[in-house]
């Protein structure tokens, strides 16, 4: 019996150890089948795998949430699934660390799955590094793949607009080449490949090549209307002349909306005259767009004053609102905007009345408070009218303080009116007055503690910054001193607006050590590191020994921008190479919210957004960025949006919220990190608003048009599916009442388009 109870006992034994061995190796196998494979042989996908296990997949989140590169990810662009070597890649351009490249190469070079090279390629843009040129010149030129090409040419475009000046010599080279291989796509016997004519376009328009006018010029002539449409925006952000007699024709023929707008822009940029009258017929286009584009293009042609104030008094104002009885031109319609912008620019330094007189009542009407665009035109048109206005000097001064006091918005606006007479030529008549008042006045904003006024204020220094940058328009003597007074300020955007401007005055030992003690204190500011930012940018360009040194405990910091901002700021001031200080990033984020943010994948989640002028409704992308989605859905799940108001607006371009300040500065008091993804910037794509690489937060926005030159540069987390006449209704000051988010399973079998 006791043998037997034995033998029993190790037979058991033995099959538990056996079964265990077995499923060892499945799991084995299995892990094989994801894991790495051999670095001498070509990378190949043998397995079936469609998609990164969740465990892979929070890996990998995580790792460029901590901007991590270490062997965890290195490994994994070894591994046998093709999807897990694809989505390595693209987390080793996220993560952006130099040491990926070679890695990346090898991918490029000997992958044998075409989306995994050309992801490698796409990665090696983003890390923008000159160690990668070579491959992707090689890949460009050899290449018989049109994707391939296609994220060559971008990645170059990237690299060539991110190298140092002492590179220009080889940003000019690569510039050459992006041209040459747009000049060969072009030239194909076949139809060339829209894709890569698209993102060379775009590329293009990074390097700044000297001979691009022509060869981008010869594919405004094609069928597709997205590419005359990224013809367009090219040749105007590079200011090229060279297809304006055709577009002259598109402008008043083409069918497409965004080609006739971008057209209009290239002959505004190129102030071609020429066009004076096509740009005239274009005001009374039926997209407004167009109407927008042709209004600033107008006002850039500098033709002969009265005949383009006729054209733009007949386009007018038009739109009325019946309110209280009264008859008031809307002032939240943005054409209006660009109108008054524009009779600013062409009627500046004219002393007209009668213009004067138009711009003032349309506006003084409305009981919102004035928008900068109406002062800093009224203070163009007519300078001594603006200030006389505002009354003799006592009363202006006691309306500018109470101004600061009761509205900051408004105050915002009169200061950067008040900053344009800083501009007047010598020549104008009592300039030296005009001066005088102007500046005596934004020092009145500045001492409004003093007032004597009984307004307690929690916002007023929110104006403060455009109060600090129009007072520094007039070069005044004591500027430094002004500046070094805010730099104590508690307000982080006004200490780094202080920083911003006393960086830009001439060296001063006195200011580096102002500088300096402001770092110390900025470097304990919990919730916003734009003033410890900002001043080590300032201390950078004092360039001198002190200021480095001051830099230096930056290097400790816990915040992973801080460290970065130090690091490249003294690599830029020779003072040293202290990457290895950068470290990864301390995140917010824990194993459960990196679950919850991958766990939408495959899931339909839309977020309608509630607003003044009506509802719209967005389809967050998950997939393409899981954290920046999750971000935004907590932050709409406990209201934070409710009753912030878009701070930005700018007609055929982009509408801009989720700024609790209103002022631009805000945010939630924390920092994410940019997901950048192959998403192109359509129109209607919602995009997270930075103030430089991963420094997202709450605010977002959506484009009225494409805008390829944001592509690859902000992390795109959603589309708007439905309301885009509300988007493109929406005006600086209307607000958002709430953002509703419903999340469900995909059916079954649903087209899931990523590209163009």
């Amino acid at each position: 019996m006791p043998t037997t109870r034995i033998d029993s006992i190790l037979t058991s034994r033995f099959r538990s150890w056996l079964g265990a061995l077995v499923l060892c190796a499945l799991v084995t196998l299995s892990t094989a089948s994801v894991f790495a494979q051999s670095r001498t042989q070509v990378l190949q996908n043998p397995t079936s795998i469609t998609s990164v296990p969740r465990n892979l997949l929070i890996q990998i989140v995580r790792a460029e949430d901590e901007r991590r590169w270490d062997n965890d990810v290195r490994s994994l662009l070894s591994a046998r699934s093709a999807v897990v070597r694809t989505r390595a890649a693209l987390a080793a351009g996220r993560i952006g660390n130099e040491d990926s490249v070679a890695d990346l190469i090898e991918l490029l070079r000997r992958d044998d799955e075409l989306r995994v090279r050309a992801m490698a390629a796409f990665a090696l843009g983003e890390v923008e590094s000159s160690l990668a040129t070579d491959a992707l010149i090689a890949t460009l030129k050899d290449s018989e793949q049109p994707l391939l090409r296609a994220r060559a040419i971008e990645a170059l475009g990237k690299i060539a607009a991110a190298l140092p000046k002492e590179q220009e010599a080889r940003a000019r080279e690569l510039a050459g080449t992006i041209v040459d291989a747009l000049s060969l796509e072009g030239s194909r016997p076949s139809a060339p490949d829209k894709f890569t004519v698209l993102l060379g376009l775009t590329a293009t328009l990074r390097a700044k090549p000297a001979t691009a006018g022509p060869v981008v010029a010869k594919f405004s002539h094609y069928t597709d209307p997205r590419i005359r449409a990224d013809v367009g925006n090219t040749l105007a952000r590079l200011r090229l002349k060279d297809g304006n007699e055709y577009l002259r024709k598109l402008l008043q023929t083409d069918p497409d909306p965004v080609v006739r707008a971008n057209a209009a822009r290239v002959l505004g940029a190129t102030e071609d005259k020429p066009s004076f009258d096509a740009l005239d017929q274009a005001l009374k286009d039926a997209d407004s767009r167009v109407r927008v584009s042709a209004i600033r293009a107008l006002a850039a042609l500098k033709v002969h004053e009265p005949r383009v104030a006729n054209a733009l008094a007949l386009k007018g104002c038009q739109r009325l609102l019946l309110k209280t009885g009264k008859m008031l031109y809307h002032e939240r319609d943005a054409e209006c905007l660009e109108l008054v912008t524009a009779l600013g620019r062409v009627f500046q330094g004219t002393n007209d009345e009668t213009q004067f007189y138009s711009v003032d009542q349309h506006w003084r009407w409305d009981f919102r408070a004035p928008p900068p665009e109406l002062e800093i035109a009224l203070a163009r048109i007519s300078p001594s009218k603006f200030l006389a206005n505002l009354g003799d000097e006592a009363t202006a001064k006691r309306k500018v303080q109470r101004e600061i006091l009761t509205d900051w918005q408004s105050a915002s606006s009169l200061a950067q009116g008040l900053g344009e007479v800083a501009a007047l030529p010598e020549s104008t008549k009592d300039r030296k007055q005009l001066v005088e008042k102007a500046e005596a006045l934004l020092r009145a904003m500045l001492d409004y503690r003093n007032s004597g006024l009984n307004i307690n204020s929690m916002e007023a220094g929110y104006a403060v910054p455009d109060v600090l940058r129009a007072l520094a328009a007039f070069k005044p003597r004591d500027l430094d001193e002004v500046l070094r007074k805010h730099l104590k300020e508690t307000d982080v955007i006004i200490r780094a607006t202080a920083a911003e401007l006393l960086g830009g005055l001439p060296l001063d030992s006195t200011n580096t050590e102002a500088l300096s003690d402001a770092l110390k204190v900025a470097l304990r500011d919990k919730e916003s590191n734009d003033a410890a930012l900002g001043i080590i940018d300032a201390l950078a360009k004092q360039k001198n020994r002190n200021a480095n040194l001051a830099i230096q405990p930056a290097l400790a910091s816990s915040d992973h921008l801080i460290r970065r901002k130090a690091v490249a700021s003294l690599k830029a001031t020779g003072a040293g190479d202290f990457s290895s200080r950068i470290g990864t990033a301390q995140t917010r984020n824990t194993t459960p919210d990196y679950e919850r943010a991958i766990s939408r994948i495959g899931k339909t989640v839309r977020a309608t957004v509630l607003t003044t002028k009506g509802p719209f409704t967005i389809e967050l992308l998950p997939e393409e960025a899981p954290l920046n989605v999750d971000n935004f859905v907590q932050l709409a799940k406990r209201g934070y949006f409710n009753g912030i108001m878009f701070h930005r607006v700018v007609p055929n371009f982009v509408i801009q919220g989720g700024d609790p300040r209103g002022d631009g500065n805000g945010g939630p008091g924390y920092s994410i990190r940019c997901e950048i993804n192959e998403v192109p910037y359509d129109r209607g794509t919602v995009g997270m608003a930075l103030s430089g690489k991963d420094t997202g937060g709450s605010q977002w926005f959506v484009t009225h048009a494409p805008q390829p030159h944001l592509d690859g540069g902000y992390t795109v987390f959603g589309k708007v599916i439905s309301g885009m006449e509300v988007v493109d209704n929406i005006v600086r000051g209307d607000v958002i009442r709430s953002i509703a988010v419903k999340e469900a399973v995909k059916p079954t079998g649903r087209a899931q388009g990523r590209r163009r």
